[in-house]
């Protein structure tokens, strides 16, 4: 299994990059524009989330790594955004690793907010931080398409 959850995440990276190739294309203020829609997020505040979804799942929760995450101030573009993600690579790939082979096995975790641990298989919270991206992936999509843009296909399957 652990080859299929390697090719599975090469394929969210396959569609992020466009992802993010796309958002190379949109002007820095809307970037980072906040949209009333979105609760005043801005497209950069969203992919900013996606990556500390990353870290919080499978670094704090996984591996009770301390909590640092990205700031959103801190990340201006979409070049900086890539230098998150590639951290979230990291960690991904660290995280795969150690879960080689036991990818269904429950470990009790203790997840913040909750006054007991929870049973959870490294495959769930994979699939958790994958299922996550690809949600508020069509959410950035549908805010640039607010700011006037024309949004790319950025599913794995692309026609």
């Amino acid at each position: 299994m652990d080859d299929l959850l390697r090719a599975q995440y090469a394929l969210t990276q396959s569609a992020r990059g466009v992802l993010l190739d796309y958002c190379a294309s949109l002007t820095p203020a809307h970037l980072v524009a906040p949209l009333p829609a979105f609760n005043n997020s801005s497209i950069r505040d969203l992919l900013v989330h996606m990556a500390n979804t990353y870290y919080h799942w499978l670094g704090v929760v996984a591996r009770q790594l301390p909590p640092r995450y990205f700031e959103p101030a801190a990340v201006p573009d979409v070049a900086a955004l890539r230098t998150c993600f590639a951290r979230v690579d990291e960690l991904v790939t660290e995280f795969l690793a150690r879960a080689a082979g036991h990818e269904q096995q429950a470990e009790w975790l203790t997840v913040t907010r909750r006054p007991e641990p929870l049973p959870l298989t490294p495959l769930q919270l994979f699939t958790h931080v994958l299922t996550h991206e690809f949600h508020h992936k069509g959410q950035v999509l549908s805010m640039s398409r607010q700011l006037g843009y024309l949004p790319v296909d950025t599913d794995v399957i692309r026609t």
